[in-house]
């Protein structure tokens, strides 16, 4: 406060004081007595100098009061300033360790981006050099490109889909005419890749890995208990014997227009659809206990050998049009659960259906049977057609089950006295060789030499 305000409240304090007084002493020299008047004037006084004392007093009070305000109002700007400086410290606290933070990140990154790159550049060239021996011209040194290949995807799963690939590729290759050892090469090529499809242990399989194996010349190649993801193996030549037995396939399995020697199946889960259409197998083929989940198509195929389809499971429609067995084929205890085309299928040797079960239509039209046909304690639920198809041997249907009666019109078997129809057909004879078969309800209109 300034000192002249100070000097003007005394003043007027003074001033108030003084004419209070005065006023006082005026009314006291209007009293009669001297004595009394002389009290007065006393009293005068003495309230003048309490007004003034109290204006005094109030206008120091006042002073106190102030200084408390400036004071308590001191103190609420220092703490709001010391409030607002360590605000202030720890912003700047806060975004030192963040800048700390994210450089350390960055330098994180970079340190970790530095050692994948090392790693990938590593890899790259363990990856070229490996390839590089597998196309070396000396049988031992592809051996070794092999087994490096195969140590560098069971080290690295990320590369073990290129790996199998390049492995794949390989094996697509024509093989070298002068080179004898070549043989061992690939077989070691093809166990490299079998070997890690076989669930043994999570550290030795790898997953999902695809075969496309087009064309491949594939010698004694086993994938016996392998799980086949996708994999083709279609204008594939098969050397030797060939086994996926007891094998699990999750998607198609193709081997349309491949060559076999002896090929095994028995007890494969196919999870998707098998394609063996124009195959040609050389040797004996076993597809005892296989499960045909999601159907086969096996058309135009040839089996020179030995043919079994013992216990077999067709889930879906199921094609074998076109297709010749030379040798004994059986069927035998096979359920067919979808539909199953047979038409213009040749069987040379025996074909035997028995104990065969038929839950959908059964078609068997201009199907040729060389030798003996036998469909004895088979059952059909649906329909079955066995028109104009050629029997030239003895046919056998005993203890058969239809749930309607077969369709055999215009059908013919060669004179046999072994035969055993099943009930309601009707035999007529052609000539000296053959028989003509007429459904019953088309007995009344002939069927003789005009078939």
């Amino acid at each position: 406060m300034p000192w002249w305000l100070v000097l003007v409240g005394l003043l007027l304090a003074a001033a108030l004081g003084w004419l209070v007084l005065g006023l006082l002493l005026t009314e006291a020299d209007r009293a009669i007595q001297p004595d009394i008047r002389a009290t007065l004037r006393i009293d005068a006084i003495r309230t003048g100098l309490t007004v003034v004392a109290g204006t005094g007093g109030g206008l120091a009070l006042l002073l106190a009061a102030r200084r408390q305000w400036i004071a308590e109002r001191a103190q609420r700007h220092q703490e709001a300033v010391a409030a607002r400086d360590q605000a202030h410290r720890d912003r700047v606290q806060a975004h030192a360790e963040s800048v700390a933070d994210a450089a350390q990140r960055h330098q994180d990154r970079q340190s970790t981006a530095a050692e994948h790159d090392a790693a990938e550049r590593r890899l790259t060239e363990l990856y070229t050099r490996a390839v590089e021996l597998l196309g070396n011209d000396s049988a031992a040194v592809r051996l070794g490109g092999l087994h490096a290949l195969e140590r560098l995807g069971q080290d690295n799963p990320s590369q073990r889909s290129t790996i199998a690939a390049v492995l794949c590729a390989y094996l697509r290759m024509s093989p070298p005419d002068d080179e004898p050892r070549e043989t061992e090469v690939r077989r070691t090529a093809q166990r490299v890749l079998t070997r890690h499809l076989r669930v043994q242990d999570e550290t030795g399989h790898w997953p999902d890995v695809v075969l496309d194996l087009t064309g491949a010349a594939l010698v004694d190649f086993d994938a016996a208990g392998c799980t086949l993801v996708d994999a083709t193996f279609t204008g594939a030549t098969f050397t030797g014997t060939t086994t996926f037995a007891g094998a699990t396939t999750r998607g198609r399995l193709l081997l349309g227009s491949a060559t076999l020697g002896d090929v095994v199946f028995d007890d494969l889960t196919a999870g998707g659809e098998v394609v063996l259409d124009d195959i040609r197998v050389r040797g004996l083929a076993s597809f005892d206990g296989v499960e045909f989940t999601d159907g086969l198509s096996c058309r135009r195929s040839h089996f020179v050998g030995p043919t079994s389809f013992r216990r077999a499971t067709f889930g879906q429609p199921t094609s074998f049009d076109a297709t010749r067995f030379q040798d004994a084929t059986t069927f035998q205890e096979a359920v067919f659960d979808g539909a199953l085309s047979m038409e213009h299928t040749e069987f040379g040797g025996s074909a035997s259906f028995h104990s065969g079960r038929f839950a959908h239509m059964a078609l068997f039209r201009w199907t040729i049977f060389g030798a003996e046909a036998l469909f004895d304690r088979a059952r059909f639920t649906d329909a079955a057609n066995f028109g104009r198809a050629r029997f030239h041997r003895t046919a056998s249907f005993r203890d058969t089950q239809f749930s309607r009666p077969p369709q055999v019109e215009q059908a013919r078997a060669a004179v046999d006295p072994g035969h055993r129809w099943p009930a309601g057909t009707v035999v007529k004879r052609f000539d000296d060789e053959w028989l003509v078969l007429v459904d019953e309800g088309m007995s009344s209109a002939g069927g003789g030499r005009g078939a």
